[in-house]
């Protein structure tokens, strides 16, 4: 079973035991909660249904917060003695998703 989640602007797929990098949580407790915008279950049928997945949870624990790597920027122009150098290293929310929940009674009328 998988599902994509959105978090900080970006899309993620995920599945138990997954562990990825998101953008900073500021505040975040011990463990996160993600509503899916799509399931996918063992059996390869899809769960679109807004209503089900109003229902449906993705449970993360936070693993810690790292760095990302550096980015160096230069800016330059021709002919005029313009030069200017900034760097930048984005902080990142390291999770382990715990599970998936879909609420059996509505994903089994999905199905039907």
């Amino acid at each position: 079973m998988y599902a994509i989640i959105h978090t900080g602007g970006k899309q993620a797929k995920v599945s138990e035991g997954d562990v990825l990098d998101i953008e900073r949580l500021k505040n975040a407790g011990e463990e996160v909660v993600f509503t899916p915008l799509l399931v996918v279950d063992g059996n390869g049928s899809t769960i679109t249904d807004k209503s089900v997945l109003a229902a449906a949870t993705v449970t993360a624990r936070v693993l810690g917060e790292e760095k990302g790597p550096k980015l160096d920027m230069f800016k330059y122009k021709n002919k005029t003695g313009y030069r200017r150098r900034m760097g930048h290293r984005q902080t990142y929310t390291r999770v382990e998703v715990l599970s998936i929940a879909v609420d059996a009674p509505a994903a089994a009328s999905e199905e039907e």
